[in-house]
């Protein structure tokens, strides 16, 4: 559910500014819209700092049983940055260094000095790289000697007396042997690693320094509230948003600290920000939007509930595997336990899809990708899945699973609008997404197509035509009457492209049942052989997983966020709730 929200503007004096921002930020409850950019003042310096802090944060590891070096936390931060800096400057010199080196090496190890002793000598030497496919056209009394060569070239030195002139490619002299370069490499290789160790002696300092960057962070914060402030004479000025269910305690506070507040409801022209409160079994479907950084505006839907529940039929079709559906939830529950700092619907929502994931493998008798599985295994398929034109039957429950989401969607949007006329153009596109969905079964699975959905189609496309907008809006919009013959052919790709659950599922059983039989063709009649064929099972099982994972994170996101979301208008463009209020050492 997204929250309600209401617009405020708050008047206080130019005395009582810095103590109405000291209790908005104790409140927690108000996102800020400056009215102004927020600069000048130390804004910058602050930013800077906390930029700082927050570097060396970062690279300080998570050891927390270590004792902490007794130094200030400015002292800590001073020596992490010194290790930064030393770290920066050690790997720029391998990097340059590692370059010298693979310019010099097709030329093997020599003493640069005793170069500088032949050419003393009338002697010179130098190197060159030459074409393989090439001839050079070598001067009398000049000596090639070939030191190596690769696909496209010839590495070479050219040795000779007086001054001949040569027409080559010719490789700066180095200052050192290749041996030196090494040597030199090694070192600096030592110097790193020894500073990398040096971080770890500061990580029970890693708390303080978190303390730091928040109070550094939060002072960031209460400048640019401050300065986003707008004034006419003594009189200041700011403006948010905030939950409805919060206007009762800003009263209150407007009351004891005299503030002068104006509540109002948004408009559609305000930049509000989404506040998402599910229930508790929706909250697992936030890790999905965290992690792909979506938010849904404030003026369009809450899809939440509807994104967990497909994502988890769409997961479980896409990976379709029992047994790999049993190692999640085993891997899960570890991670439940073990790791409990870490956010915990994580772990729910890759129970729900895990779970999902196994009794679909039931289904369709697919375990690790085995051909002939138990005969009590056996029993617990479901024949349509299974058996002779299982094939097709997927593919149309893909088409239906596409449909009947694509139908809530408008369905969803017909509610919304029950009040006005553009509810029955929702209407025909439920129509047309079910004549597309016959059409699908036509066109790719070869049945029948009823003639009655021809009437169906027609029926729907008028009612679209007719009110698919606001008669005020009918000039203004024409652009929507242009393209509603692409819009149409795109109903029907839409439920198509569904069928991609069928397609990734099938190829990632495909891949495990051949890596199967390539390990049962090696068996496990030695040691050897036993050892190649576990490790063949390991690796390709492995991979299909993370193969699945990323079909999931490809096909399964994509069905809810751009076909399902499409449908029922939303774009995924919400500004995020953040509200003013003090920042702590946990939330950096």
């Amino acid at each position: 559910m997204i929250v309600k929200m209401k617009k405020l503007t708050l008047l206080c004096t130019r005395t009582s500014r810095e103590t109405s921002l000291e209790v908005l930020r104790d409140l927690g409850a108000i996102h800020l819209q400056p009215i102004r950019p927020p600069e000048g003042q130390g804004l910058e310096e602050a930013r800077s700092l906390t930029a700082h802090l927050k570097r060396a944060l970062e690279v300080l590891p998570k050891h927390p049983h270590v004792k902490p070096s007794g130094k200030t936390p400015h002292e800590v931060v001073k020596a992490v940055w010194e290790l930064i800096h030393r770290r920066q400057a050690l790997t720029e010199q391998i990097e340059m260094l590692k370059l010298d080196i693979r310019h010099i090496e097709p030329f093997g190890s020599f003493s640069p000095e005793t170069v500088k002793e032949l050419a003393e000598n009338g002697v010179s030497v130098r190197l060159g790289r030459f074409p393989v496919k090439e001839t050079p056209a070598i001067s009398d009394g000049v000596r090639l000697v070939e030191l190596s060569r690769d696909r496209s070239a010839v590495y070479g030195a050219l040795i000779f007396r007086g001054g001949i002139e040569l027409d080559f490619e010719e490789i700066p002299l180095p200052k050192h042997s290749l041996d030196e370069l090494n040597r030199q490499l090694t070192e600096l290789y030592a110097a790193l690693k020894k500073t990398e160790a040096e971080f770890g002696d500061y990580s029970g300092d890693r708390a303080v320094v978190a303390r730091l960057a928040g109070e550094a962070e939060d002072r960031v914060q209460y400048l640019e509230a401050r300065n986003g402030m707008a004034n006419s004479d003594d009189i200041w000025y700011l403006r948010g948003f905030f939950p409805a269910e919060q206007e009762k305690a800003l009263r209150t506070a407007a009351v004891k600290y005299g503030w002068a507040v104006l509540v109002e409801e948004p408009s559609a022209a305000d930049p509000v920000p989404t506040l998402l409160r599910n229930p508790k079994w929706v909250s697992p479907i936030q890790a999905v939007f965290k992690m792909i950084g979506v938010m849904p505006g404030y003026h369009e839907v809450d899809i939440s509930a509807l994104f967990l529940v497909f994502f988890s039929i769409f997961f479980a079709m896409l990976v379709g595997d029992a047994g790999y559906g049993m190692l999640f939830i085993l891997l899960t529950v570890f991670g439940k336990i073990r790791f409990r700092k870490v956010p915990q619907e994580i772990f729910n929502l890759l129970l729900i899809t895990s779970v999902c994931t196994v009794i679909w493998g039931i289904l369709t008798g697919s375990y690790f990708g085995l051909s002939d599985i138990p005969a009590p295994l056996k029993q617990l398929r479901l024949g349509w899945l299974t058996g002779s034109g299982a094939d097709k039957n997927i593919m149309l429950l893909c088409f239906l699973l596409g449909t009947v989401h694509l139908t809530i969607a408008h369905a969803w949007n017909t509610f919304r609008m029950i009040n006005t006329w553009q509810a029955l153009a929702q209407i025909g596109w439920i129509g047309s997404t079910w004549t597309m969905f016959f059409a699908a079964r036509t066109l790719v699975l070869g049945s029948e197509f009823p003639p009655a959905m021809t009437w169906v189609l027609a029926a729907s496309i008028i009612l679209i035509v007719l009110f698919m907008n606001p008669v005020q809006k009918i000039k203004s919009e024409w652009f929507n009457y242009v393209i509603l013959p692409l819009n149409v052919v795109s109903n029907f790709v839409d439920v198509v492209s569904y069928v991609r659950l069928f397609a990734v599922g099938a190829a990632s059983f495909a891949l495990a049942n051949a890596f199967n039989r390539m390990a049962m063709d090696i068996g496990f009649g030695s040691v050897l052989s036993g050892l190649g064929a576990s490790m063949i099972l390991f690796f390709s099982h492995l991979l299909n997983i993370l193969l699945s994972a990323m079909g999931v994170m490809v096909h399964g996101v994509r069905l809810n966020t751009l076909e399902f979301s499409g449908h029922i208008g939303v774009q995924w463009a919400g500004l995020k709730y953040v509200p003013f209020r003090k920042i702590s050492a946990t939330d950096v």
